[in-house]
């Protein structure tokens, strides 16, 4: 059964210094890849990784046992904590 292969649509520009692109090329060159699918893949990879660090949490089991421990019994609404509501409410925007 063949492969679905992605249909590619979008296009990026980007400009570089004469120094970059050869240090790009010869990488690729390297990697065996022409140097669109080096610089697709190595950008692909950056981009997981730090999407993965911004949407992960990892968290000790003393942490874990706290935050666990929070949900099941979780703290009353206090001043502070309302301050700290109405402060998020108004500074993050969706």
């Amino acid at each position: 059964m063949p492969a679905t292969e992605t249909i590619k649509q979008e296009r990026m520009h980007i400009r570089l210094d004469t120094a970059s692109k050869q240090t790009l090329e010869k990488a690729a060159s390297y990697s065996h890849k022409k140097l669109s699918e080096f610089v697709l893949s190595q950008s692909l990879s950056a981009a997981e990784t730090i999407i993965s660090e911004h949407e992960h949490i990892t968290l000790s089991q003393p942490d874990w046992d706290l935050f666990l421990d929070a949900l099941e019994n979780p703290p009353t609404k206090n001043t502070k904590l309302m301050d700290a509501l109405a402060l998020h409410k108004k500074s993050v925007v969706r």
